[in-house]
């Protein structure tokens, strides 16, 4: 297409035309250079000059609108029947299929169809198209990327009160919903209006919950059953046990009765791998760990009270914080309590007293996060006050690894399904920090800032390349690792195993050398206390015999003093001749009687020959 422009205007109206011609340069005015003027300046040698080269370009923004999706079904029914037949009764089904088999047309089709059919099933019996030759290998690749992380998702609380995110469950079949329940943790400061509600989040979709779980109390803890994906466990802020089944609705399906319940909230809550698959454990501060069975939540099965005293009294039990049970060990479990204490127990044990096994204390407040490596059950990871800790069932008084204390408190933990040697954790200050011990023991292989509040609970996917994280203001956030953080490397396994058994034999030597100091300190202090025992002895005997002198010689005294007043007064009272001679030497006499007597007293009294 050619573009043609119109003039409107006449000629004379354009104004003169320009005429240009060549002539010579003519010079109008000649300044001559002034040295003198140059002094006035200072030369810059070199000059700095910028230029830019490239097109000068504006940065536009524009907010798209928000596109809310939805989730519709349709339930189809059976259907294809003639109008005069109707599919639910039996009778009519049954005499119209009889009518349609007596038909010629219908046995020719289905004899080539079934010859067809038939070929296509012998194929498939011969190859399996669709058949994993390498499916049973463990994959096992060498990555030298830098560990990362990135988001996929946010889901945030639609609710206008905001509330803490205080548990994650990951859907059983595939991993492609999320269960999130949201509760307020602050003793009677929850903000009036607030809602109860917890959800179940697609992953695809986190602009609306795909379902809406309404409990009676706030929810701090939800579990997906792991044999019927239809089935939650929560415990809830009043200590109740309750029961979905999402078939069902919102509504709660199942819950316990007040009277049977925990008397403090419940913060730990797990399925137990029975034949039935309703069988169900929760925890609570109230220091009770308590069995059920959802199909009879009236009240618990059984019941274990947390007193390490063995005494079994509820005064004395410690609050329960987290849960760990490892299917591979039926009859073990452990409890994270609010003391720092984990405890670990025996549910086949005979008496109650005995179903309390040991105790490992380590942590300076609450274990917020408890749970068994995947692959060695005997090392598992406590997550609390400033450190994270690993431990081994055989060595009780101290862990055998643990982290740095960080700055910021730390509020939960998990290991990796997929590597032996990488663990997460979640701190305050809303960063999540991934370690792998093998690669760096010192400090986390990655730190990653998810968000400015602070991070409340953490869960992996199985897979273990998904993370979710639930923070203070109730959103969750969808992280994906990068694949050198869930590939299993080579000989990492070994690599693991050789590092827990490298400290659990140093653990053990210190703990023995610990053992000895204390033997050998209390050998010193018994030593020490005979000692000032017996120096104790002596001054007292020596006090003694001091005491008992001044004693003996009071009375000596005492009693002299009474025999010169006696002879005073006898001497008094007779009478005699010769007055003065006679009294003088009485006083004589008796002067001479007492010196006597007082030396045979002094020989008699002396310390030597005293008794002590």
């Amino acid at each position: 297409m050619e573009i043609v422009y119109v003039y409107v205007k006449k000629r004379s109206e354009f104004g003169k035309q320009c005429n240009f011609t060549d002539r010579q340069a003519e010079l109008n005015i000649d300044i001559p250079p002034n040295p003198e003027l140059a002094e006035l300046y200072v030369e810059r040698n070199p000059v700095d000059t910028g230029i830019q080269c490239s097109t000068s370009m504006s940065e536009h923004e524009a907010n798209t609108e928000r596109i809310e999706m939805e989730t519709r079904g349709v339930n189809h029914i059976e259907g294809g029947w003639p109008k005069d037949v109707n599919p639910q009764e039996l009778e009519q089904t049954i005499r119209f299929r009889k009518k349609v088999e007596k038909d010629e047309n219908y046995i020719n089709a289905i004899t080539q169809l079934g010859l067809i059919m038939e070929h296509c099933i012998k194929q498939n019996n011969a190859i399996d198209i669709y058949q994993e030759y390498f499916d049973d290998e463990d994959t096992v690749e060498v990555t030298e990327e830098a560990p990362s992380a990135k988001t996929i998702n946010v889901f945030r609380d639609p609710q206008e009160i905001k509330r803490s995110a205080t548990h994650l469950s990951w859907h059983p079949d595939g991993s492609r919903k999320l269960a999130v329940a949201y509760s307020c943790l602050n003793f009677q400061r929850a903000p009036k209006g607030m809602s109860n509600d917890s959800y179940i989040w697609d992953l695809e979709n986190p602009n609306r919950p795909e379902i809406v779980l309404k409990p009676s109390s706030p929810v701090i803890t939800l579990e997906y059953n792991p044999k019927d994906s239809h089935v939650l466990l929560g415990g809830c802020y009043n200590g109740q046990i309750a029961c979905w089944d999402t078939r069902k609705g919102s509504q709660v399906a199942e819950l316990s009765t007040v009277e049977f319940s925990h008397r403090d909230p419940v913060y730990g809550t797990i399925w137990l791998q029975s034949k039935t698959g309703t069988e169900c454990f929760s925890a609570s501060t109230d220091g009770q760990v308590m069995w059920w069975d959802i199909r009879k939540l009236s009240e618990p099965t059984e019941v274990v009270i947390m007193d390490i005293t063995r005494k079994e009294q509820i005064e004395n039990a410690l609050g329960a914080i987290s849960l760990e049970f490892e299917a591979t060990l039926p009859t073990k479990f452990m409890v994270g309590t609010e003391q720092g204490i984990v405890v670990s127990c025996n549910r086949k044990a005979k008496t109650s007293a005995e179903k309390i096994v040991c105790t490992f204390s380590g942590h300076h407040g609450p274990i917020y996060a408890l749970q068994r490596n995947p692959f060695y059950p005997k090392n598992f990871l406590t997550v609390g006050d400033w450190t994270a800790r690993i431990w081994s069932e055989e060595s009780r008084e101290s862990s055998i690894m643990w982290t740095k204390y960080h700055m910021a408190y730390l509020t939960d933990g998990a290991w990796s399904p997929v590597r032996p040697a990488v663990f997460f954790t979640t701190k305050m200050d809303g960063t999540l920090d991934v370690w792998d011990f093998v690669f760096k023991q010192c400090d986390p292989a990655l730190s990653l800032k998810v968000c400015d509040e602070a991070l409340f609970c953490l869960r992996v996917q199985d897979n273990g390349c998904f993370i979710a994280c639930g923070s203070q203001l109730g959103t969750t956030t969808l992280l994906e690792v990068s694949s050198g953080l869930c590939t299993l490397q080579r000989n990492e396994k070994n690599t693991a195993s050789s590092i827990f058994e490298r400290e659990t034999r140093r653990e053990k030597i210190l703990e023995a050398r610990h053992r000895e100091m204390r033997l050998k300190e209390k050998g010193k202090s018994e030593v020490k206390d005979d000692e000032l025992r017996e120096e104790e002895t002596a001054v007292d005997l020596d006090e003694l015999v001091s005491k008992a002198e001044e004693e003996f010689f009071d009375i000596i005294f005492s009693e002299l003093k009474k025999k010169e007043a006696e002879a005073m007064k006898k001497s008094k009272l007779q009478p005699s001749l010769k007055p003065e001679e006679e009294t003088e030497g009485e006083e004589e006499t008796e002067v001479q009687y007492q010196l006597e007597g007082l030396d045979e007293v002094e020989e008699e009294g002396s310390p030597e020959e005293t008794p002590a």
